[in-house]
């Protein structure tokens, strides 16, 4: 029987070094969209068979994301999202609001009119989403709309710690948005835009900083106990 909504999208087939690193795209984006769910252990051959691709590349992504504190690996060889403990959850914000309004600021030199106006349509997007409650699709893009600016910074140090982040908690992220919705989430989206436009670096950083501290917020007040 063929799987209607599997964990993550088929990928096609493509050499081994761009099969894994093609599994390694989708299985990120699993992460960050809360395909994931918390609690609930998946196989190696489970997510090879969803994937369309032989086992190896999928364990050697696995292996990469285990490194990451993304995913752990049972001693059954499963394969889970991490538990959220309070500890865990206050480190992950305390590092949020270290990297992520640094990383806001050395993008704000490299942005130019082009990106802010796509930084818009993705928050326009976001709107949508907030209204509609399509909790995965505000999840993308709500991804969509930090990295574009995180990415604008040319990081390669930053960067790459704060996308390891958003993958451990995004799947408790999804389960809290799924628990209690999306329409009550405040929007800094504009506020970090104004001062994009602005060229403010103190407003954008106060903006991606209270960005952080009301979702965090959220996963902490439902995510740690009902998660």
């Amino acid at each position: 029987m063929v799987d209607l909504n599997p964990i993550v999208p088929p990928t096609p087939p493509a050499t081994r070094g761009a099969t894994r690193e093609q599994v390694d795209q989708s299985v990120r984006t699993a992460l960050l969209t809360g395909r994931f769910i918390p609690g609930k252990a998946v196989t190696l051959r489970g997510l090879a068979k969803d994937l369309g691709v032989s086992p190896m590349p999928v364990r050697e992504v696995i292996q990469r994301l285990a490194a990451e504190n993304a995913l752990e690996i049972r001693a059954n060889g499963r394969v889970q999202v991490p538990e959220m403990t309070a500890g865990r959850f206050d480190e992950i914000l305390t590092a949020r609001l270290l990297l992520e309004p640094e990383l806001a600021e050395m993008g704000l030199a490299f942005l130019d009119p082009a990106d802010v106006d796509a930084l818009e349509e993705i928050d326009l997007e976001i709107d949508e989403s907030l209204g509609t409650g399509d909790a995965e699709a505000y999840m993308r893009l709500n991804h969509a709309f930090h990295f574009t600016l995180y990415r604008a910074s040319r990081s390669e140090i930053l960067l790459p710690l704060t996308d390891s982040l958003w993958l451990q908690f995004a799947p408790y992220m999804r389960t809290v948005y799924g628990r209690v919705g999306t329409r009550n989430l405040i929007d800094w989206h504009k506020a970090a835009i104004a001062a994009i436009r602005a060229g403010d670096t103190s407003a954008l950083r106060t903006a991606i900083a209270s960005d952080i501290r009301d979702g965090m917020g959220l996963l902490g007040r439902d995510g740690l106990n009902g998660a």
